[in-house]
């Protein structure tokens, strides 16, 4: 189909805003292209209004014009494993059941631990957390998603279908955690937006996660690392949960620490 190539000036919040139609198909309406080249343009040209955040933002307390909260948080990234099998070998009741329970679990554990869920995304949940604690209590709650996933999830759902326990993968997850200063803007549409966190630490996490290393599940940044309290870093007989290897991220070596330790919830100590 042709373009119809044409320029034209408009006014707009009383200046002259130049609108390029050259590769504008003909058969767009004029209004709809209009409304989204505003839309991008007001954007572009609306100033942040930044406030700094004393705890995790809902998406109700961001403005969705401008609003932007700047926070220092840690995050974690929880992903289960194997996604692709999943929907290949299984009937989509019994995968559905299975990737419930994991993002059902894994959501309890994170806000028993003092964090906020703000995304889910497929088989995968994200938490944050905020305050003085919030790397020991992302990698406490790590270690516990662990024992959830490997002692309670993956034995009950062997037990109920064969087509699991006869499946050609294990039941597994991923986890990854980095913390940093992210800046969280509101992202979308009016009735139809959600919060976008922006800086390292949430796409570090998310990266994190999908590391593939059994029996070692969660991995976390250095950032991470040397914040955690004795509790999170070692074992009741001081022997260190975590084990340190380079990474590279984006052409950067970075020091990554993995560990296979799991916690029990609602107990006192952790295991190898």
């Amino acid at each position: 189909m042709d373009q119809a190539i044409a320029s034209k000036r408009i006014h707009r919040r009383n200046s002259m805003v130049s609108i390029d139609l050259q590769h504008v198909p003909s058969g767009i309406a004029m209004g709809k292209y209009q409304e989204v080249n505003h839309q991008i343009q007001d954007i572009i040209d609306t100033p942040w209004k930044t406030r700094r955040g004393t705890k995790v933002p809902k998406t109700t307390e961001v403005a969705l014009g401008g609003g932007a909260v700047e926070i220092e948080a840690t995050f974690l990234y929880a992903d289960l494993a194997q996604s692709s099998k999943m929907a290949k070998e299984l009937d989509r009741r019994v995968a559905a059941k299975l990737i419930k329970c994991f993002l059902a679990s894994g959501s309890k554990v994170i806000q028993q631990n003092g964090g906020a869920i703000r995304s889910f995304d497929g088989d995968r949940v994200m938490g944050i957390f905020h305050g003085d604690f919030k790397n020991s209590n992302a990698a406490k709650c790590a270690q516990q998603i662990k024992y959830v996933v490997h002692y309670l999830i993956k034995p009950k759902f062997e037990r109920k279908y064969n087509s699991i326990k006869n499946a050609s993968f294990s039941i597994d997850h991923g986890i990854g955690i980095d913390t940093g200063t992210v800046l969280s803007v509101r992202g979308g549409v009016r009735g139809e937006n959600d919060l976008v966190w922006i800086e390292r630490a949430p796409n570090l996490a998310a990266k994190l996660s999908s590391l593939r290393e059994a029996p070692y599940q969660t991995f976390i940044t250095a950032r991470v690392y040397n914040k955690l309290n004795d509790n999170a870093k070692y074992g009741p007989n001081w022997e260190n949960k975590w084990q340190s290897r380079s990474w590279n991220f984006l052409g950067d070596n970075l020091t990554v620490y993995r560990s296979s330790w799991w916690w029990k919830p609602g107990f006192s100590g952790s295991h190898p």
